[in-house]
C-alpha cells in the first residue's frame, strides 16, 4: 500500500464507492437483517459510506506536506526545509455493531486512503455487511493483504493492540473497551471516539414541537437509540417543562415497533436480548431513584417500546450513565447556565444540543458546555463525515473524520537541505 501512488489510491477508493453503490440495496437489507436498525435507516448508513469513501479518494491526492522558512532562525538563512506525509504502516479498525458500514467506511477507508494496510476486526454480532463489502475492497484491486478482516471478541482486539506490528489503532466502542485498548497499546498512535451522554437542552423561548421532534429523531426513533450521539439526557427549563413533554409524548406514540425489514417500522430490536435487558434494568433505575414512567417503555426479548420518563433527578446514576436503547429521560432547570453546567457535570463529552431563538444565547451556552460538539436547534444525533467527530473527557479525546483521519494515520518527516539558496 505504502508504494501506491495518490492517483492509484485515488482510483482504489472511487471504485470501492461504485462496487458498494452497486450492491446498495442488498447490503442495507443485510444489515438491516442482522443489525435491528429498520431497513430505511440501512439504506442511509450505506449512502453515508457511500460518501466517505468518494470523500477519502479527495483525501487520498491531498495529503499536503510544508515548507518552512528556515530564515526565521538566525544563522539559517540558506537552507531549505520541507516536511513530507508518511503512512504508518498497519492500522487496526476496530468496528462497533451499532453503525458498522459508515464506521468501517471511516476507519478503513482512511487507512488505505493514507498509504496504511489495514487490519478490520468487524463487530462479532453483525459481521456478515462488512464481510461482503471485503470482497468489494479485493475485487476493486487492493493490493494482496493490504485490507483483512479479522473475526473474533475482545482477545482479537486486546491482542491487535498490544501486537508490536501494528502502527496505530483506531475504536469506536464503550468507555470501558477504549480503556482497556489504550493500557495494551502503548506508545502506539491510539484513535478512540467513546461512549457518550449527550444533553439536549431546551430554553423557554424554543420552538417546542421541533425540539420535541428532535428528540423522537435522535433519541427514540434512530438506530433503535443505540447511537453514541443520541439524545440521552433532555433538560427542560421550568416555564415550558408540561408543554414539551405533553408533545414529546404525543410524537412518541406514533412511532411504530416492530420488523425492521418493514418500511413503516420506526424502531425496531436492539442488537441483542441481554441489550434490551440492561436498557429495562436502567429504565428501573430512574423509577426506583424517583423517575415518573410516562409511557409504556416494556421489553419483549429484543425489542424495547420506546419510553420517556419525567421527573427525573440529575443525580440518579442511571440518568448520568450512557442507556444504549430507546429511551428520553427529561429534567428540569431553572436558568441556562444551570442547564450548561448540569449537562457538562458528565464524564462524557461528546455532543449537546441547545433550543433557543436567541442566537445570543445559544453561542454563550455553547461556549460553557464541555463537548466535542453543539448543535443549536437541532438533535445531538447529527454526524456529517466532513466534520470533526469526537468528544472531551471520557469520550477519548479525538476527532474523527475525512479531512482529520487521513492526516493523523500519518507520520511526519522533516527533510532539510542544506545551502539550498545562494
Amino acid at each position: 500500500m505504502a508504494s501506491q501512488p495518490a492517483h492509484e489510491r485515488a482510483r482504489l477508493l472511487h471504485d470501492i464507492a461504485d462496487g458498494i453503490a452497486a450492491e446498495q440495496e442488498q447490503l442495507a437489507y443485510l444489515l438491516a437483517q442482522e443489525n435491528g436498525k429498520p431497513i430505511t435507516q440501512t439504506r442511509g448508513e450505506v449512502a453515508a459510506a457511500i460518501r466517505i469513501f468518494n470523500g477519502l479518494a479527495g483525501e487520498a491526492t491531498r495529503v499536503f506536506g510544508r515548507q518552512i522558512p528556515l530564515d526565521a532562525v538566525p544563522g539559517l538563512e540558506k537552507h531549505l526545509a520541507v516536511t513530507i506525509r508518511e503512512p504508518l504502516g498497519v492500522v487496526a479498525a476496530l468496528v462497533p455493531f451499532n453503525y458498522p458500514v459508515e464506521l468501517y467506511a471511516h476507519k478503513a477507508g482512511a487507512a488505505l486512503a493514507a498509504g496504511n494496510a489495514v487490519i478490520v476486526q468487524p463487530p462479532q454480532k453483525c459481521p456478515l455487511a462488512l464481510h461482503r463489502i471485503a470482497e468489494i475492497v479485493n475485487n476493486a484491486g487492493a493490493p494482496e493483504h493490504a485490507h483483512q478482516l479479522v473475526n473474533g471478541g475482545p482477545e482479537i482486539s486486546q491482542g491487535l493492540a498490544e501486537s508490536a506490528k501494528i502502527a496505530a489503532i483506531s475504536l469506536t466502542g464503550s468507555t470501558r473497551a477504549g480503556k482497556e485498548i489504550a493500557k495494551r497499546a502503548g506508545l502506539k498512535k491510539v484513535l478512540l471516539e467513546l461512549g457518550g451522554n449527550d444533553a439536549l437542552i431546551v430554553c423557554a423561548d424554543a420552538d417546542i414541537e421541533r425540539a420535541a421532534e428532535a428528540v423522537v429523531l435522535g433519541r427514540l426513533a434512530r438506530g433503535n437509540g443505540q447511537i453514541c450521539c443520541a439524545v440521552k439526557r433532555v433538560y427542560v427549563q421550568d416555564p415550558v417543562h408540561d408543554e414539551f413533554v405533553d408533545a414529546l409524548l404525543a410524537q412518541t406514540a406514533k412511532l411504530v415497533v416492530g420488523d425492521q425489514l418493514d418500511e413503516r417500522t420506526d424502531v425496531g430490536p436492539l442488537i441483542t436480548e441481554s441489550a434490551a435487558e440492561q436498557v429495562e434494568q436502567a429504565v428501573q433505575q430512574l423509577k426506583s431513584d424517583g423517575a415518573k414512567e410516562r409511557t409504556n417503555g416494556k421489553r419483549r426479548n429484543a425489542f424495547f417500546e420506546p419510553a420517556v420518563l419525567t421527573d427525573v433527578p440529575t443525580n440518579s446514576s442511571a440518568f448520568n450513565d450512557e442507556i444504549f436503547g430507546p429511551v428520553a429521560p427529561v429534567a428540569r432547570f431553572k436558568e441556562p447556565e444551570d442547564a450548561t453546567r448540569m449537562a457538562s457535570e458528565s464524564p462524557y463529552g461528546l455532543q449537546a444540543a441547545v433550543w433557543t431563538r436567541d442566537i445570543s444565547r445559544a453561542f454563550t451556552m455553547a461556549r460553557q458546555l464541555d463537548v466535542g460538539g453543539v448543535i443549536v436547534n437541532g438533535s445531538t444525533a447529527l454526524r456529517a463525515e466532513n466534520l470533526p467527530f469526537g468528544g472531551t473527557k471520557d469520550t477519548g479525546g479525538y476527532r474523527e473524520g475525512i479531512h482529520d483521519t487521513v492526516a493523523d494515520l500519518t507520520s511526519q518527516k522533516t527533510i532539510i537541505v542544506m545551502d539550498a539558496f545562494q
